[in-house]
C-alpha cells in the first residue's frame, strides 16, 4: 500500500518562539534516520538525550517524542516524562522502560499506545517517512502538578505556559 501524502508541519514551529539551548544524543543524529534498536520490532528501547546550555531560572524539565507524520489528525506521542529534575542533564538509553528507571519525582505519562513508557518507531509499511522530534522542555516550574493520568497532550499544553526554552532533535524512519 502507498500512502503518499504531504507532511504535517513542524508542531514546534507553530507554538510561540522560545529561546533554544543544546539537545544531543549519543544514540541519534539530528536530521539523520532512527536506529532499528529504537524501533518497535527493533528491541523499543527508548535513545539517550542529554542537554545543556539550558536557562539559569530552569526547574525542571519535560522529555517527550512526537510523530507529526502519523496518518491521524493529531499526530502520535510516543514518549513523554515530566517533572524531571532541574539538575538532571540526560537520561539514560532504556530510562523509557518504566518509571523504576527514572530519578525522583520524574515520572511517564500513557503514550499514544496506553503504555506509560517509550514506543519506537512503527510507521504503517509503505508510508512516508515519518519524522519522530524529540524535544526537552526547560521549564519555570518544578511540576505540573499533573498525574500519570494526563495524556501527552495535557503534559504539552501545560508545559507550554511554563516553557523558558524548547531543544528538539529529529529523526527519520520508514519502513
Amino acid at each position: 500500500m502507498d500512502l503518499t501524502r504531504p507532511t504535517a508541519p513542524n508542531p514546534y514551529e507553530l507554538l510561540p518562539q522560545v529561546p533554544s539551548f543544546e539537545l544531543r544524543s549519543d544514540d541519534l543524529t539530528d536530521g539523520g534516520t532512527m536506529p532499528d534498536e529504537f524501533t518497535e520490532d527493533g528491541g523499543n528501547i527508548s535513545p539517550h538525550p542529554a542537554w545543556s546550555g539550558f536557562p539559569a531560572g530552569t526547574k525542571s524539565f519535560v522529555v517527550n517524542c512526537f510523530d507529526p507524520d502519523a496518518p491521524t489528525p493529531a499526530g502520535y506521542w510516543h514518549w513523554t516524562v515530566l517533572d524531571i529534575a532541574a539538575d538532571a542533564t540526560e537520561l539514560a538509553q532504556g530510562a523509557g522502560a518504566s518509571d523504576l528507571e527514572l530519578d525522583g519525582a520524574a515520572f511517564h505519562v500513557r503514550n499514544d499506545a496506553s503504555d506509560a513508557a517509550y514506543q519506537g518507531a512503527a510507521p504503517p509499511k509503505g508510508d512516508v517517512p515519518h519524522r519522530y522530534i524529540f524535544a526537552v522542555h526547560a521549564l519555570d516550574t518544578e511540576t505540573l502538578e499533573l498525574d500519570e493520568d494526563a495524556t501527552p497532550t495535557a503534559v504539552a499544553f501545560n508545559a507550554l505556559f511554563h516553557t523558558l526554552a524548547r531543544a528538539t532533535l529529529t529523526v527519520t524512519f520508514r519502513h
